[in-house]
């Protein structure tokens, strides 16, 4: 809804359809009626949402993983994260893959953001969370997923951001958060 004053950009569905079935990613197709009242085709990813997990070890040590991404042909540093099954809220998904990924359950959640990561071509949302006062259970990676677990200082996970090691948005993110959060929203 557009504030008082402004004016308003919506863009009405007129038609649409699937144009890609996968596994984790749709892609629709749609014709819209501009706000000059003209057509237009919109592209755009359907996706499920996805967590993100800002997990302490201690006041200073954050978790990341090490894990091979196959579109940028290389391995990554990133925060714990993983894709909100149908009918699962995000605070059930978090715990799920913490302890999937990492091996950890916490005693303290906090929903701290949602974020839209790429609205010019996807409906995408990230639900960071964090996690306080881990115990360590095991990890129970999914099928076919290969990562290592980093445990790493904050002021050396922020240093790769600086430095352009750690690329990826939601971790990039979820680090430039927690560096400029008051340390009373970072444990609950």
């Amino acid at each position: 809804m557009p504030d008082r004053g402004q004016a308003d950009y919506t863009e009405i569905r007129v038609e649409g359809r699937l144009a890609y079935d996968g596994d984790l990613l749709k892609l629709e197709e749609d014709t819209v009626r501009l706000p000059d009242g003209s057509l237009s085709r919109r592209e755009w990813v359907r996706h499920p949402g996805a967590v993100v997990i800002l997990a302490f070890l201690d006041p200073q040590t954050i978790l990341l993983e090490r894990q091979y991404r196959y579109p940028m042909r290389r391995h990554f540093l990133e925060l714990p994260a993983g894709k909100i099954e149908p009918g699962e809220e995000a605070i059930m998904t978090a715990r799920r893959e913490l302890v999937e990924e990492c091996g950890y359950e916490a005693a303290q959640w906090r929903h701290i953001s949602t974020l839209h990561p790429c609205i010019g071509y996807s409906n995408e949302r990230m639900e960071f969370f964090v996690a306080n006062e881990l115990r360590h259970v095991g990890r129970r990676l999914d099928e076919g997923e290969f990562l290592d677990v980093v445990p790493m200082k904050l002021e050396s996970a922020l240093e790769h951001v600086w430095c352009g090691d750690i690329t990826d948005i939601k971790t990039v993110a979820g680090l430039l958060w927690l560096k400029s959060a008051p340390a009373a929203l970072m444990s609950t």
